[in-house]
């Protein structure tokens, strides 16, 4: 069994992101105050915090001819479960930073990916692989 990863991120509009991760992401909500949520996110933690002042930098990285937003985060889901996520995103017009594709075609480590954007622009990845051994591959 994998252990659950936790990661704490920061919001200014708590009720808007919280919104988006119960609401689009489907992510079962936990505990919360005033200041915080927590989520189930896909067998993991995250907890989003008012951090009213907070103004992300945002670079990006070449990444198989895509600028890959840094830093990001997300999950790898199972390719089923990637193409129905990425089709009820693109079903509710989500703006895409780097539309549902499949990256590294032929090559090691081919997968399925999509980059997006909360509300709070925290960037997300969703992945998934034909083939799970390619998670790691060289």
């Amino acid at each position: 069994m994998i252990q659950p990863f936790h990661l704490a991120i920061p919001v200014q509009d708590l009720d808007k992101c919280r919104a988006f991760y119960r609401d689009i992401l489907n992510c079962k909500e936990g505990r919360s105050t005033e200041n915080w949520v927590d989520f189930n996110f896909f067998g993991h933690q995250l907890v989003i915090h008012v951090k009213e002042d907070y103004n992300p930098v945002r670079i990006s990285n070449p990444v198989d001819g895509h600028d890959v937003p840094v830093p990001h985060f997300g999950v790898v889901l199972s390719w089923k479960d990637w193409q129905n996520l990425s089709e009820r995103l693109k079903s509710i017009n989500t703006m895409f930073i780097i539309e549902p594709c499949i990256r590294f075609k032929g090559k090691a480590g081919e997968q399925a990916t999509m980059f997006f954007n909360d509300p709070e622009n925290n960037a997300l990845e969703f992945k998934a692989f034909k083939d799970i051994g390619q998670l790691f591959a060289k």
